[in-house]
């Protein structure tokens, strides 16, 4: 047992499904244990039937709040009582806080992806992005990389349900930011691998490689990328995709997975819960053994 549970103990919970591969449990209370906070995480198994019950269950339980991942981050928007102007704008919300039972949204998701490169010394700001997907993660993902200064941005989706996502965030995009946003169908590949010849950075935000599809990519040509592409895989359960490993035949140099991200996400979703600041570099390490 990670922490000492009492009478007094805070929960917060994860809300997703599928959930059981999730790191987010180990991230968070390994951090309240380093900072000896009486607080505790937990996940739990919730798609968009049960939500409207398991999100009443934070105002009956008195929850401190929750984390949300798929596909549950714009399912949630009307069972709350307020949203952040930010989480308003995107549309999607990976975070909870319960207020003495008000429950307001927000989203730290793109924060989070655009502090992970920070981390690693890739500045973004002034370049070219070609971004996969256009669900709770890719909106997010999209509209804070173009307020942080992305110029151009490729936004490649299906004809899903997530297409008029696509076409609302580039609207957005060129509305209230300097960055100028397109959209495209990935079904045009020989447009897909034209506008990854000019990024600086390819973002896959979508579900492709993730357990149970671990083989399934969208781009399946090392040829498509150049050694000097930035490529960014958001999942990271397998730790290396199949995307990732597309990439690295092709001699690419910066290939990353998304346990930055959820690291950088969760710091800023820690903070709104609980008001301190939680130890990164302490909780890298964690992740990091965790994975070998």
């Amino acid at each position: 047992m990670l922490n000492e549970l009492d009478g007094h103990t805070i929960l917060i919970g994860l809300m997703a499904y599928p959930i059981r591969h999730s790191m987010s449990p180990t991230m968070h209370n390994h951090a309240f244990k380093k900072l000896g906070l009486n607080y505790a995480y937990l996940a739990f198994e919730v798609g968009n039937e049960t939500l409207p019950k398991a999100i009443e269950s934070i105002r009956a339980l008195d929850m401190r709040g929750s984390n949300l991942s798929m596909p549950n981050k714009q399912a949630v928007i009307p069972l709350l009582d307020k949203m952040d102007p930010t989480a308003e704008m995107i549309g999607a919300v990976n975070t909870i806080v319960n207020d003495h039972g008000v429950l307001t949204g927000y989203t730290t998701d793109g924060v989070g992806f655009v502090k992970s490169l920070d981390d690693e010394g890739l500045n973004i700001r002034g370049q070219k992005m070609t971004l996969a997907g256009a669900g709770g993660a890719g909106t997010a993902i999209a509209i804070q990389a173009a307020f942080d200064g992305v110029k151009e941005m490729a936004i490649f989706n299906r004809d899903d349900e997530f297409l008029d996502n696509a076409k609302r965030n580039v609207d957005i995009i060129n509305e209230k930011t300097s960055c100028h946003a397109t959209l495209h169908h990935l079904e045009d590949q020989a447009d897909f691998k034209a506008q990854l010849a000019d990024s600086f950075i390819y973002c896959d935000s979508t579900s492709a490689g993730m357990k149970p599809q671990e083989d399934v990519t969208l781009v399946t040509d090392p040829s498509w990328f150049r050694k000097d592409l930035i490529v960014y895989d958001t999942v990271y359960a397998p730790r290396t995709t199949e995307l990732m490993k597309v990439a690295q035949r092709g001699g690419v140099t910066h290939v990353f997975n998304g346990l930055g991200m959820m690291l950088e996400q969760g710091a800023a979703a820690f903070k709104l819960w609980t008001g301190e600041d939680m130890p990164v570099d302490y909780i890298r390490e964690v992740l990091f053994e965790a994975d070998n």
